[in-house]
């Protein structure tokens, strides 16, 4: 077997689905790189895809951690979520190009730092801690247009987010309806008497 470096891409081989689950991606989106050009291999007489391409790698795959709380009451766990971010990517193997941390309610569709992410086509894998730290509606929505471009979510905890999180996007929710009903200026008073009525009725369910 060759020990030169320079050869090392090209002895050096493993199936596409060996290669799609190293670099973190699924194996519906390597295969159109592998069609594309952007990854190099073979397809044998079994018609089994071999990447030869294994420490070269990570020239397809762009990586950006992307880290939300709910409002600035919360920021000192900004910092800390964006970290736990970084070592996942880490103990993957992944190089993270860009980490972007925001301050917004997961219902808010207008979060610019969020759409700036999603608009950047040079970043192929997005990396988040809950699905509703990306969004709390439309997860398969984003999931799939980011997919028909050959870029990924990958959530670390498919588990469901802190009870705080929700609320913070509950007000949200009912201060924008109260606000088209009933105007700004009584939507703050309406939204506070509707959120002490879930709160009393959560603590009368809970005793």
């Amino acid at each position: 077997m060759l020990t030169n470096s320079n050869f090392c891409v090209i002895i050096c081989s493993m199936k596409l689905s060996d290669y799609a689950r190293k670099t973190g991606v699924h194996y519906r989106t390597a295969y159109r790189w592998y069609q594309s050009g952007q990854i190099k291999g073979y397809q044998t007489d079994t018609g089994t895809i071999i990447i030869t391409e294994q420490d070269d790698n990570q020239k397809s795959l762009k990586v950006a951690v992307y880290a939300r709380v709910s409002s600035s009451e919360n920021k000192s766990n900004l910092d800390s979520q964006a970290d736990r971010l970084t070592a996942y990517c880490a103990a993957k193997g992944y190089q993270v190009a860009k980490v972007v941390k925001e301050i917004g309610s997961g219902v808010n569709d207008n979060r610019q730092k969020l759409i700036d992410l999603l608009s950047d086509e040079t970043i192929t894998l997005i990396v988040v801690e809950h699905k509703d730290r990306l969004t709390r509606f439309g997860f398969n929505y984003i999931e799939t247009l980011l997919g028909k471009q050959g870029r990924k979510v990958e959530v670390i905890n498919l588990a469901e987010n802190g009870k705080e999180d929700l609320m913070q996007d509950l007000i949200s929710i009912i201060y924008s309806f109260s606000a088209r009903m009933y105007g700004l200026r009584r939507a703050k008073r309406k939204t506070e008497k509707i959120i002490q009525e879930l709160q009393e009725q959560d603590e009368n369910a809970v005793g």
